[in-house]
């Protein structure tokens, strides 16, 4: 999908900055902004020749973004959620308050790892006083899971997958995700309802 011509000549204007365009991105994303990371973060890392500089790419996005997203944690406790509400919908809100009440640490770290937005739970844990500490352990082993994998994955396999991309991959690979999808969205439609009670034994 092609970016509007305002938001893609930003995005031109970081990736001429390298890393420092890089760190303005994923922090600015993890507060408030809505263009992902690997907008620049996948470019970077397909003209990336050594793991050196794969690790200073995934290591800038994971600062920066665990950074920005502390950001949001005050804004939430200061803002609360009617700003939240003004961004996502109740029910988005209800799901992610749901994963942090029943998964704990592994909710956030399901969060910082997936595509579920960051910064709208950022939000949501600091309007929620969720412990600080946790929320950044949590943000920064999956925040840089994700970004080492875009990272390191396009450094060791890029040539080997870009000569498997074509007409007969792309439709594997979407049947593949869709039927992958259909449990976890099943599942993240249940983190909107309440949880049942436990069946008592008596």
């Amino acid at each position: 999908m092609e970016l509007p011509s305002s938001v893609a000549s930003v995005v031109d204007w970081l990736d001429s900055l390298g890393l420092i365009g890089l760190g303005l991105l994923t922090f600015t994303e993890a507060i408030i902004q809505p263009i992902p990371p690997e907008t620049i973060l996948i470019p970077m890392a397909i003209n990336e020749t050594s793991y050196f500089g794969a690790f200073l790419i995934s290591l800038v996005a994971t600062l920066t973004s665990v950074s920005g997203a502390i950001i949001g944690y005050w804004i939430g406790g200061r803002a609360g959620r009617p700003l939240i509400e003004k961004f996502a919908s109740e029910r988005n809100v209800t799901r992610l308050e749901n994963l942090v009440t029943r998964y704990g640490l592994a909710g956030i770290f399901i969060t910082a790892i997936s595509p579920i937005p960051y910064k709208v739970f950022g939000w949501i844990a600091g309007a929620g006083k969720m412990d600080l500490r946790m929320f950044i352990l949590a943000g920064l082993i999956g925040r840089g899971l994700r970004f080492s994998a875009f990272s390191f994955g396009i450094l060791m396999f890029g040539e080997e997958l870009l000569e498997l991309l074509n007409i007969w991959t792309f439709t594997a690979l979407g049947l593949l995700i869709g039927v992958a999808s259909i449990p976890f969205l099943n599942w993240w439609n249940g983190l909107a309802e309440p949880e049942s009670p436990p069946i008592s034994s008596d």
